[in-house]
């Protein structure tokens, strides 16, 4: 990890740095002022590319920021912060965003578990629908855009109870010609993150991922539990509860409607957030959610991804070796 900017020090004659208020693997995010404004705070998000890469690549991938960062910027949306600048310094580039004061989600959460109480369904549904609202509008983008790292802790609620979600680290623009361009090389977050998205270049990922990861944080929140992961799921299926075994307030209908956006198969989730959304607000309820295959893909779709298909080879390894053992002893 790079070494952290200094509190006070300023970035392009402008940015004077307070604190740090996140910290990740290819960078910091940073509260900072800016002093050409006054009184305004801005978050600072930083990314430092591989070093392991020849030149060649880090200035393609530089390009490639300057090029996303562009886009990110022309996104005007309330439930998104407002990318109002970018900029490169040496080896290190610099995404520029609203700061967003409040708590967020995974906050909220934690202070309603360690009371012994689980967040109201209809304050998670309040929430959910302005984060569709956000989803919606950035999957509808020419090209689309995926967030790719959906969770309790990047969605933030401000004093005045507007949603938004927040830190654009691992954003993709899906792109004619190409399966995806991506501003940071992850993979999000293991416990929100589906099958088709490990393995690195992502190419099998598609706005059904996002839904996936939507599902996933409606599960934490309404559950105080963190969901089983994907791959986890893959090798026993039977780990993920649903939802109303640990909450019975959770309504029959947004229960159907997590563990919908939570298949592990991308073609047994919901083909859009639109349709997700009306499902879970009840404008529409008759819906055959497994479609006319079993509650399980088959092996041999899953086996498509790359991640899956070491996972199904690793587990029948295992599997073979505890069976050799009792065998011989």
């Amino acid at each position: 990890m790079p070494l952290p900017l200094k509190n006070g020090e300023i970035l392009r004659n402008r940015y004077k740095i307070k604190k740090i208020i996140g910290q990740g693997g290819m960078g910091s995010i940073y509260l900072a002022e800016d002093t050409r404004l006054s009184g305004r705070l801005c978050a600072l998000k930083e990314v430092e590319h591989d070093k392991t890469l020849n030149k060649q690549l880090n200035k393609e991938s530089q390009e490639q920021f300057k090029q996303e960062a562009t886009v990110l910027a022309r996104l005007d949306h309330p439930n998104l912060p407002k990318v109002s600048d970018f900029f490169s310094i040496g080896e290190r580039d610099y995404l520029v965003m609203d700061y967003v004061p409040g708590d967020d989600l995974r906050t909220l959460m934690l202070k309603a578990k360690h009371q012994s109480k689980f967040l109201k369904e209809s304050e998670v549904r309040k929430w959910a629908n302005q984060l569709s609202d956000a989803l919606i509008y950035m999957h509808n983008q020419e090209p689309p855009i995926l967030h790719r790292d959906i969770k309790p802790s990047n969605l933030k609620l401000t004093p005045s109870g507007l949603l938004k979600l927040v830190d654009f680290g691992l954003v993709k623009v899906l792109a004619p010609g190409e399966m995806t361009i991506t501003i940071i090389q992850g993979q999000g977050t293991a416990l929100y993150t589906p099958l088709e998205q490990y393995g690195g270049d992502g190419s099998h990922t598609d706005v059904r991922s996002d839904i996936y990861s939507f599902g996933a944080t409606l599960y934490h929140l309404l559950t105080n539990t963190p969901p089983a992961d994907a791959r986890e799921r893959f090798i026993n299926p039977d780990c993920l509860v649903p939802p109303k075994q640990i909450n019975s307030a959770v309504s029959s209908q947004m229960e159907r409607a997590i563990l919908w956006a939570m298949n592990l198969h991308p073609d047994q989730r919901p083909a859009n957030m639109t349709q997700l959304r009306d499902f879970f607000t009840g404008r529409i309820t008759n819906i055959n959610i497994n479609g006319d295959s079993d509650e399980y893909p088959k092996i041999r779709d899953l086996l498509a991804f790359p991640e899956v298909k070491s996972l199904f080879y690793i587990s029948l390894a295992l599997t073979s070796i505890s069976l050799l053992a009792v065998l011989l002893f």
